[in-house]
């Protein structure tokens, strides 16, 4: 007689958790998703070629320049796709220091860039400029007096991120491009974080440059654009053909660069309800939280402040233990998705004067156009009950 065979144990369903982390990256809209793959299939034509695959393609790409130039109120014109936000963030920075030469060499940040902005104003250092950093009050906002007194003759470029990526905190860049154009000194913002959640408009906030993300407001993640005031003086930092008006050489990726249209008029369309319903549930989660934990500290500004994100210090424990052990119910992060692994305190939160407690308990929770108000309710209960395990031990 045959040995008798144990049944298999059924492999248990996979259930994702509850998303909360939107500000890492959001998923591919389905008017994306529609729109990019006739240009993975069929449609495969070289934008730059003259028969009729090629100048579909070309159109297709006019379409998607106009789609996103609409989402932040500018001239199709003055859309220039690139593979990133960073790439964005180093052709506006550098491109523009390439374009301008020796003539006037001072650059001005925050103290809380991206690092795709930090890293190219450091190299420009390493190349002579000087740079200035400007700091941020305990809300993460920018000073503008600190900001006026670091504005000199020399001063060529401002780069300040209009929504902050961590703490969420939205930049007075209206008022920082008041300062700016009366001295003739051209204004960088990363919007990267804030497309998508809050209406965006480039003559309204009066600056010369903007970065989008495209996988920040559910396109594909390898496309963003730059947009480049008409007169901005700017060159490539890349060396090749002419595409995208000679700033980013190399054959378009089509198909993303569609996606990113899409995505961007389908987020304008819904904008004014999904930031609504995305402050609703923010507000909710965060009173769900506070009414069991009365020392939980909010960081970022109270109003000023992206409506989906959520950035908050859990007392007597570590962020990143809260967040493993609710691990099998909420996705979320410590901080930017960009460098969260590392154990060191987040640049932000040191450039908002956090303590170390205060730093090490942080938690950013952002939710999204999909989330509903009961995966808030699971999401919050969840969190407290890891706030509870962990403080325990």
């Amino acid at each position: 007689m045959p040995p008798r065979r144990h049944p298999r144990p059924r492999a248990r369903a996979m259930v994702d958790p509850i998303y909360l982390d939107y500000n890492a990256t959001t998923p591919v809209a389905p008017e994306a998703l529609a729109a990019m793959l006739p240009w993975l299939r069929d449609q495969f034509g070289n934008p730059s070629s003259t028969h009729p695959c090629g100048r579909r393609a070309a159109q297709a790409i006019a379409t998607a320049r106009r789609q996103v130039a609409d989402l932040i109120g500018a001239r199709p014109h003055e859309i220039v796709f690139t593979g990133c936000a960073t790439e964005a963030n180093n052709l506006a920075l550098l491109g523009v220091a390439r374009a301008l030469g020796t003539s006037r060499r001072h650059l001005v940040i925050s103290a809380i860039e991206h690092p795709a902005v930090m890293a190219p104003a450091m190299v420009l250092r390493e190349e002579g400029w000087d740079v200035a950093v400007v700091p941020v009050d305990g809300f993460g906002r920018i000073s503008l007096e600190a900001l006026e007194q670091s504005l000199r003759p020399q001063t060529a470029l401002v780069s300040v991120m209009h929504a902050n990526n961590e703490v969420g905190t939205v930049q007075p860049i209206r008022e920082i491009a008041r300062l700016t154009r009366q001295r003739g000194i051209l204004l960088h913002t990363d919007a990267a974080q804030s497309a998508g959640k809050l209406p965006l408009n480039v003559d309204e906030l009066g600056v010369d440059l903007l970065t989008l993300a495209g996988h920040k407001f559910h396109a594909p993640k390898g496309v963003g654009a730059l947009y480049v005031r008409g007169g901005t003086p700017i060159r490539s930092v890349l060396f090749g053909a002419e595409q995208e008006h000679g700033l980013r050489p190399g054959t378009e990726n089509v198909a993303s660069i569609v996606a990113l249209g899409a995505a961007a008029e389908a987020v304008a369309r819904s904008l004014p309800a999904a930031t609504d319903h995305q402050r609703a549930l923010r507000d909710h989660l965060h009173q769900r939280l506070a009414a069991a934990i009365p020392d939980l500290r909010l960081n970022g500004h109270p109003e000023h402040r992206l409506p989906n994100t959520l950035h908050v210090s859990f007392p007597r424990v570590s962020g990143r233990a809260l967040l493993a052990a609710a691990a099998d119910v909420v996705a979320a992060s410590v901080g930017s998705a960009c460098h969260s692994e590392r154990d060191a305190v987040s640049g932000v939160l040191a450039a908002m004067g956090a303590d170390a407690a205060r730093a090490a308990g942080a938690v950013r929770l952002s939710v999204g156009r999909n989330t509903t108000r009961d995966e808030v309710e699971r999401a919050a209960a969840a969190l407290l009950r890891a706030w509870r395990q962990t403080h325990a031990r």
